[in-house]
């Protein structure tokens, strides 16, 4: 699978652009500010019907106008592919595959997978959890449709139940029974979803191992780890022990909303024990293994983005990750990236064809 073309209208700093891609390494290179990682985002926005740095859509649409469009042509499986993703002001954002708009965004996600490493990924070690189970979530969601049904029927019961406690509180009353409802519905939703999670983590944590090795010269013993409530007891025993306590709060304390992905280093958090260099080397191989989990799971090879990443990474890091983007496992490649010259001796030594793009 590769991404032939992209046109880009009123989205981001973008009026009207186009770009022909070469089906393996594309650059674009120019200073800070240009639209580099606009471009790859745009990309991003194609594969998963969202931005991966601005969530919120109107904030997608060039300043002044009141609508974006974002077009995308590939070859998939020997087919023509056309994916349009459009937005206009106080409407729902629309997705169409060659022609027909999705009824439901979450049918497309998997469709075109694709990888990004970005600066932005800091916040997997820096923020909270909530940031470190959307990466699972968005990893397992890519090869796996019944988990993301999962997951989406699982937060509209759980923000139904968070708005029934905050119901009981604003009105001074309780009903044992109507709670009831909500908690055997998480427990036959949330039950499933816990076992997937395990069951990624334990796949996905020899690949990430293998990819730590492979970029990292350090001796440090690194692992990941799943915590989660569930490995104490079941949903329905949780949410009925601590219904007091959900009370008092008006929040729903207990379930897979509360899992974590622990990063580890010699046995400890790498966000307070990792070096700056152990912490880029970490995140690193997690979206390289990213990329060999979802290559595995849905037989398709993602495309990568990398944005920005030379200006992040020391020399040395960046020759390890070239080399190791420079095997046919894998395919198409964008980077962005403010030396041209450094960008183009870099990709030269790749021995695949690239194209650049001055902006």
């Amino acid at each position: 699978m590769h991404l032939t073309s992209v046109s880009l209208i009123n989205y981001k700093n973008f009026e009207a652009e186009s770009f022909q891609f070469d089906p393996k390494i594309n650059c674009f290179v120019g200073q800070n500010g240009v639209g580099k990682t606009n471009i790859l985002d745009a990309i991003y926005h194609l594969s998963f019907g969202k931005s991966y740095f601005n969530p919120i859509t109107s904030q997608n649409i060039k300043h002044g106008e009141d609508f974006f469009v974002v077009e995308g042509h590939y070859q998939k499986n020997e087919r023509n592919e056309k994916i349009i993703v459009s937005a206009k002001s106080g409407q729902k954002k629309l997705i169409k595959r060659n022609g027909k708009a999705y009824e439901k965004f979450s049918e497309h996600i998997g469709f075109l997978p694709l990888v990004i490493i970005s600066p932005a990924d800091r916040d997997l070690i820096i923020e909270g959890s909530d940031t470190r189970r959307k990466f699972m979530d968005g990893v397992i969601s890519q090869g796996d449709a019944s988990y993301l049904r999962l997951l989406i029927n699982y937060n509209k019961i759980l923000a139904q139940r968070n708005s029934l406690l905050k119901y009981f509180a604003a009105n001074n009353t309780f009903n044992e029974d109507q709670l009831g409802v909500y908690d055997l519905q998480l427990a036959e939703l949330g039950t499933p979803i816990y076992e997937k999670r395990a069951h990624f983590v334990e796949q996905f944590t020899p690949i990430f191992l293998a990819r730590y090795a492979a970029i990292s010269n350090g001796n440090e013993t690194v692992s990941l780890k799943y915590k989660s409530q569930l490995k104490e007891a079941s949903i329905i025993d949780l949410l009925q022990q601590n219904r007091q306590k959900d009370r008092m709060t008006q929040y729903s304390n207990f379930g897979i909303h509360k899992d974590d992905l622990k990063f580890i280093i010699d046995g400890y958090p790498i966000k307070k024990f990792g070096s700056q260099g152990q912490q880029k080397s970490y995140l690193i191989a997690l979206k390289l293994a990213q990329f060999d989990f979802i290559k595995t799971q849905s037989k398709v090879t993602p495309i990568l983005l990398l944005d920005d990443i030379f200006d992040k990474l020391d020399e040395q890091r960046v020759a390890q990750l070239i080399s190791l983007v420079d095997d046919a496992h894998f395919g198409q490649l964008f980077i962005s990236d403010t030396h041209a010259d450094r960008t183009e001796q870099i990709v030269k030594d790749v021995r695949q064809t690239y194209k650049m793009f001055p902006l």
